[in-house]
């Protein structure tokens, strides 16, 4: 079932992502007179193909990897006498500007769409209140106190540990003041608290940033006792069952489910001894604990879950917008979104943020996947921002790309007259190499990762 929702969520995804951003070089194209030979989504062999009244042929193809839009170019074969109007060649610079910058401006068009729906269907969120602070930790020297919530980051509002998340993110491999709003327990008063950050989880893989700084989000507190077995897990090789209360690992107590939780991460591939409780007896029974991740993100796990209690109503907030201000929360997430991509490749490019975050297909197959089998929400936020990332990406200025075209328009735009075709010949050639490059490294990533 998990390789159906990631075959078909992949599809769906790509499917949805590369006909918007084709369509957007397609409908301006037309709009500035220039004859569309081909709309394709896909590659290779045809599956499906129809005529248009322009003379346009629409395909789908066999490989859904990508797609695109075929012109009437001189560069590219014989034009007519009676068709050299129509062809892209033959346009001025700033129409051809418009048409190459028009997939990508899809692309951010389709995700303000999406974080729009986002914001209308609204959810629950649990409010970001600080549950525990780890003592010596960044957190703990700035004054942050568990009972706090967390209002804004960086004077960002956030209205849960997500859009915490998102923020602190923003500041990997940084130096400088962190400010946090928080609004006290006791008296709701709102203060600031201010962490000092440097070259934080800088070249870190997988970073976990809000752990990092030592914070630990509010919980209800859930007994240690084993609700649920994964298939297949060490729990279950153990000989553990639904109903057991865990007592201890190694002779440390467990208190709370959090003890658990805490204890096996901590201990990848560890063989350990735990002490249950069943049926009114103790028990200890020799376990093999499993790992997950890789470097400084590997852990431990035993694949068992607790029975989850009911949460407060107090801790819990309903986050939802009307169809007008949901146009400006989507217009914000898309805004916000597309800087962190663009930022996220800088940090890359300077060493802030390790390339072992860079992910490729095999990754973006698999997070479709989930998503789609995890709800509407998260395969609408999973479409939402990988349109964004289609869109930063295709405006970089690497030849090839759609930035690429653009660099070379701009330049003859400013200087009055085309490079000459070695020097594109050239940037082409660069252009691929960088482009070939960057997708090996994302497809060892995704095998390092498997």
């Amino acid at each position: 079932m998990n390789a159906l929702y990631m075959i078909v969520g992949t599809l769906v995804a790509l499917g949805v992502l590369v006909t918007f951003h084709e369509f957007g070089h397609f409908w301006v194209a037309r709009r500035c007179g220039v004859k569309v030979l081909r709309f394709s989504v896909g590659f290779g062999t045809p599956l499906l193909r129809w005529n248009d009244r322009h003379g346009t042929e629409f395909v789908l193809a066999a490989i859904p990897l990508g797609g695109y839009v075929k012109m009437l170019d001189e560069r590219e074969g014989e034009v007519a006498t009676v068709e050299l109007p129509f062809a892209f060649n033959r346009k001025s610079v700033g129409q051809r500007i418009a048409i190459v910058a028009a997939g990508p401006v899809a692309n951010f068009l389709l995700a303000l769409v999406f974080f729009w729906a986002l914001a209308m269907l609204g959810g629950t969120q649990l409010r970001p209140v600080i549950g525990s602070v780890d003592q010596g930790s960044l957190a703990a020297e700035s004054g942050l106190n568990p009972g706090e919530e967390i209002v804004a980051v960086d004077g960002q509002p956030t209205t849960g540990w997500n859009a915490i998340n998102l923020q602190l993110v923003r500041r990997l491999g940084e130096s400088g003041p962190l400010t946090f709003t928080v609004r006290q327990a006791d008296n709701g008063a709102e203060v600031s608290r201010q962490l000092n950050l440097h070259d934080w989880l800088k070249g870190a893989e997988e970073p976990d940033p809000i752990p990092a700084l030592g914070l630990r989000p509010w919980h209800p507190v859930l007994p240690p006792v084993i609700a649920e077995l994964e298939s297949k897990s060490p729990s279950q090789a153990a000989g553990l069952l639904s109903g057991d209360r865990i007592l201890a690992f190694d002779g440390q107590a467990m208190n709370e489910w959090q003890d658990v939780i805490d204890w096996v991460r901590a201990r990848p591939d560890v063989r350990a001894s735990v002490r249950i409780e069943r049926a009114g007896q103790q028990l200890d029974i020799p376990i093999t604990l499993g790992a997950r991740g890789e470097g400084k993100a590997r852990a431990g796990f035993m694949g068992a879950a607790p029975k989850l209690g009911e949460m407060p109503a107090d801790m819990l907030r309903e986050v939802r917008f009307g169809p007008v201000d949901a146009i400006a929360e989507g217009a914000r997430q898309t805004w916000t979104m597309s800087v962190l991509t663009l930022d996220s490749i800088k940090k890359m490019l300077f060493g802030e943020l390790s390339v072992k975050n860079l992910s490729g297909a095999i990754t973006i197959a698999k997070v479709a996947g989930a998503s789609a089998q995890s709800g509407v929400r998260d395969f609408l936020n999973f479409l939402a921002c990988l349109s964004i990332s289609l869109g930063v990406l295709n405006l970089l200025p690497i030849p090839v790309l759609d930035g690429g075209h653009l660099l070379f328009y701009l330049i003859e735009w400013a200087r009055g007259r085309p490079l000459s075709e070695r020097v594109q010949g050239w940037g082409i050639q660069i252009g691929i190499s960088l482009v070939v490059g960057v997708m090996l490294l994302a497809l060892v990533n995704d095998l390092g990762r498997l």
